[in-house]
Parts: C-alpha cells; sequence; structure tokens
C-alpha cells in the first residue's frame, strides 16, 4: 500500500482521534480489550513472532473512564449517517452497554448482535463460550443501512411466500388471484433478510488468513459489517486495528480505511496484510451447514447401542467412539457394498495415520476378498463382522459342509 502511512497510525487511539475532523468517519469499528485482567499473547504458526497486549486494569472505573474518553471522541467523529460496532464478550458487555447509552443515547442504539461460532473443547467447568457480543449504534436516525439477505430456512413453504395475499370482507388473510381463479405473485423475493444472530467460523488454527495475532476476527465477520453500513469510497476507522482485520475488509470492498493502535509489531503486521490481503472461504456459509453431513450415515446403524461421534469429512473414517482404548481413540469404518475388506481396511488405515497409535475397527459387511485375501489385510486393524454378514457367513459355512458331506 503506498498510503500505508495515512492508513496506519501509531499509538493511543484517544490522542490520534483528536486530531480528525469533527463529521470526517462513516462507520467505527471498536474491538477494544474486553476487561479480562490478562496479558493475552500468541505465537505466529512457524514460532518466529510472538504477538502479546496487556489487558490489565486498576479497578472497572479506571477501565470505564478508558472507554468513555475515546468512545466521545468516535461519536464526534462521526458522519449523521455514520455508526459505530462495539465488538465485546460478557466480561464487560454490560458495562459498555451502559457507557454507549450514555454517549450516543439510548434511541440510536439499533441491535444487539450475536456473533456465533463452534469453539474447540476446553476444561472449563461449566457451559463453554460459543459467541461474542457486538452492539451497533447509530450516530442519529439518519444512519446508513443496506439490508442484506440469507436463504430461506428448509422448513419455508416458498410456494406460499410467492403467492400475494389480500384481505377478505371479514378481514382474514387470503392468496389473491386474478379473475380466471389463478393465483397472483407477489412479485420477485430476495431471501430473508439478515438477523442478529450470525453464524460465521471462528479462525481455526490451519486458516489461511490466520497470523498468529491474539483476539483475531475473521474477515468475513468484518465484512459484513461493513456492507451493512457503508458504501464504496466511504471511510472506515478501527482504533484498535490489532493486526488489520478491518483494515483488510475494508480494502477488499473498495472502502478507505485507517487503524490505530499502540503497538508497533501489530501495525507491522496490518501493513504486511494490506500488501497481500487474504480471505479464508467458508464452507459452512456458502452450502450451509449440512454440505458437512455424510450422505451415507445409514451406514452407521449397525453401531446403534453405542455411544460414538460421525465423522464427516473423512473418507476413511466413518466414526469416533466416546469411549477410549487404553487413552487413545478408537476409528470405525464401515465397509462399503463396492470394497473388499482389504480396500476397506487399507483405506481406514491410511485415514488414521495421523491419530497416534489409534485403535482401528473395521466392521465387516460383506465376505468380500481380494486376490491376496487376508494377508493384505494391515495388522493394526481388527475385523469385526456385523450381524448381516456374521449370519451369511455362518450359513455358508453350513451350505459348505453339506455340499461335501452330500446332503
Amino acid at each position: 500500500m503506498k498510503d500505508a502511512d495515512n492508513i496506519l497510525r501509531l499509538g493511543d487511539c484517544l490522542p490520534v482521534l483528536n486530531k480528525f475532523e469533527r463529521g470526517s468517519v462513516d462507520l467505527f469499528y471498536i474491538d477494544p480489550p474486553f476487561f479480562t485482567q490478562k496479558v493475552h499473547a500468541l505465537t505466529t504458526r512457524d514460532g518466529g513472532t510472538r504477538y502479546s497486549f496487556r489487558d490489565l486494569w486498576a479497578s472497572t472505573e479506571a477501565y470505564g473512564d478508558f472507554l468513555i474518553d475515546r468512545l466521545s471522541e468516535c461519536h464526534r467523529c462521526l458522519k449523521e449517517t455514520g455508526s459505530l460496532f462495539f465488538h465485546c464478550d460478557d466480561t464487560a458487555g454490560h458495562l459498555a452497554r451502559l457507557i454507549l447509552d450514555r454517549v450516543f443515547g439510548p434511541e440510536n442504539f439499533q441491535a444487539e448482535i450475536i456473533w456465533s461460532f463452534r469453539r474447540w473443547s476446553n476444561s472449563k467447568k461449566g457451559l463453554m463460550p460459543s459467541h461474542q457480543t457486538i452492539l451497533f449504534y447509530s450516530r442519529s436516525g439518519a444512519f446508513k443501512f443496506h439490508t442484506l439477505t440469507t436463504a430461506y430456512s428448509e422448513s419455508t413453504n416458498l410456494d406460499q411466500i410467492l403467492q400475494k395475499r389480500v384481505r377478505d370482507e371479514r378481514g382474514k388473510a387470503i392468496y389473491a388471484r386474478d379473475d380466471s381463479g389463478e393465483p397472483v405473485t407477489n412479485g420477485a423475493k430476495r431471501g430473508v433478510p439478515l438477523g442478529d444472530v450470525w453464524e460465521i467460523p471462528y479462525l481455526n488454527p490451519k486458516a489461511k488468513e490466520r497470523v498468529g495475532y491474539p483476539t483475531q476476527k475473521p474477515v468475513l465477520l468484518l465484512e459484513r459489517i461493513i456492507q451493512l453500513c457503508t458504501d464504496p469510497q466511504d471511510l472506515v476507522a478501527d482504533p484498535f486495528c490489532g493486526s488489520g482485520t478491518t483494515l483488510v475488509a475494508a480494502h477488499l470492498l473498495g472502502r478507505r480505511a485507517i487503524g490505530i493502535d499502540t503497538s508497533e509489531d501489530a501495525l507491522k503486521l496490518a501493513a504486511q496484510r494490506l500488501a497481500a490481503p487474504v480471505r479464508t472461504e467458508s464452507r459452512l456459509l456458502e452450502r450451509g451447514r449440512q454440505s458437512y453431513v455424510r450422505e451415507d450415515l445409514d451406514l452407521l446403524e449397525c453401531l446403534k447401542g453405542i455411544g460414538y461421534h460421525p465423522v464427516h469429512r473423512n473418507k476413511g473414517i466413518d466414526a469416533i467412539l466416546m469411549e477410549e482404548w487404553h487413552g487413545k481413540p478408537v476409528c470405525i469404518r464401515i465397509q462399503r457394498p463396492d470394497e473388499t475388506i482389504e480396500d476397506a481396511a487399507i483405506a481406514l488405515c491410511n485415514a488414521a495415520e495421523r491419530k497416534g497409535g489409534a485403535k482401528l475397527i473395521l466392521v465387516v459387511m460383506e465376505h468380500q476378498w481380494g486376490l491376496l485375501g487376508r494377508a493384505n489385510v494391515p495388522a493394526s486393524v481388527t475385523l469385526v463382522h456385523s450381524t448381516t454378514a456374521a449370519i451369511r457367513h455362518s450359513l455358508s459355512e453350513v451350505l459348505g459342509l453339506r455340499l461335501v458331506a452330500g446332503q
């Protein structure tokens, strides 16, 4: 970025914002310290760089004063058509709401957005946190807003939605019909207006855009916020920009952006990301959660009565048992109708190669052996016959004995 000096500002955002002209910013995204009373640190994937920031405060009052001063400056800098999105969690979200009501006025509160995501398990006693909150305030009632739409629910009766409704003489809603009795359409439907619960995946450790900065947010999340309340070439400002996710999202959408941070290392990282913007595509958003569900779940019917987790994104493993084997996972594969026992065993073995000595069990559905037979089955795979396969095998053995005996 040739104008990186204009985009990135080093220092406390309060004195930097003091230099902004009144009514010059179209959108603020605020992702401040959350009052966690911790030092947050993370190392890059290659282990070469460690990023950290302090979220330590003398008291709740000190944290509140910190926010009031900076949010007041944001309010001054916003255009009448502008908006502010404040990111928080359950640590001090209640405090942020009170302060924002005081600075912006409760009449300018527009929404409490719930960012919902699935996280990896942890050892915390209690419910695992799986959402954060984004408080949406406008500068005035004239705020800029673009309605975004999402797909209809699978249970929605679309053919009814597409028909126009009118009121009959009793005031009851009925479907409108033309003179010939045919239903009248209600015009094109774009979808369901975006709600205030957003399911956007949390950045996993292998995401392309992940840079090793603590509290890094997905570009997809920031893109949605920017699309809601700005137009191309509008100015987006992030007073706590960290690794620059807001700036990357703004750049990808053709908006101008300014990021402020007290960390020189964070701003260097933001400059690198701006020079080569990366967005991690989400199959979950593009195709829906059902796209992950395997189509052959009926295969797992043979595991009824055993606790297991179905594995949806693996070609060699169908399930992992809830119960471990000597501290190791137990991986299950069900033999397909079109594969030999050896082929199924090899597929299971290859898929579990990195599972750290997992117990491998192949459920045999049909006695179909290849040319090499049992000798080609990896020694690490245990064969377990399904009830159907066991009965068929038993019947074939009885029939063979009878044929040999001439019965």
